[in-house]
C-alpha cells in the first residue's frame, strides 16, 4: 500500500504533502522547484509507493479558472504520463494559501518562517491533501 501525495503546483515551486502509511494524517513533505518535481516524485514512489495524487486545482471564487489553471493542467498531463497507473484527483484549492498562513500564525510560526514561500506551499499541499482525505476516505 502506498501513500497519498498532495500537490500544490506553482510555476516556480511545488508544495508536497503526504499521508502516513495508514492514511490517517496529512503532513507537509517538501517544497521542490517545479522543473524537478516529477523526478522527485519518481524517487519518492520508488522508496515509499504512491497510491493517489491529490492535485490542487485553482479556481476563482466564482468557480472559474484562474491564470494558474492552465499551468496546473499541463502539469497534470506530465504527471499522468510519468505515472500512468496512479489515479490523480483534482481538488479545489481556493483559499489554501490563506488557510496555510492562518495555520502558521496559530501555530506560533515566526514572521521570518512565514515569509518563506516554500513553507506556505507545503502547508497548502497538506491542506489540499486533508481536503481529499475528508472527501474520499471518510
Amino acid at each position: 500500500m502506498g501513500r497519498i501525495v498532495g500537490i500544490d503546483y506553482g510555476t516556480k515551486r511545488v508544495g508536497l504533502a503526504v499521508t502516513d502509511p495508514l492514511k490517517i494524517i496529512a503532513s507537509p513533505l517538501d517544497t521542490i522547484h517545479s522543473k524537478d518535481v516529477i523526478e522527485f516524485l519518481k524517487k519518492y514512489d520508488t522508496s515509499e509507493g504512491i497510491e493517489v495524487f491529490a492535485v490542487g486545482m485553482p479556481k476563482n471564487t466564482n468557480n472559474q479558472p484562474t491564470d494558474a489553471t492552465p499551468h496546473v493542467k499541463v502539469f497534470v498531463k506530465h504527471l499522468r504520463k510519468a505515472f500512468p497507473n496512479t489515479p490523480i484527483k483534482l481538488i479545489d484549492e481556493r483559499f489554501t494559501s490563506k488557510m496555510a498562513l492562518d495555520v502558521m500564525i496559530a501555530g506560533g510560526t515566526s514572521k521570518k518562517d512565514r515569509r518563506e514561500k516554500g513553507n506556505i506551499d507545503k502547508i497548502s499541499a497538506a491542506i489540499i491533501l486533508q481536503s481529499y482525505m475528508d472527501s474520499y476516505l471518510n
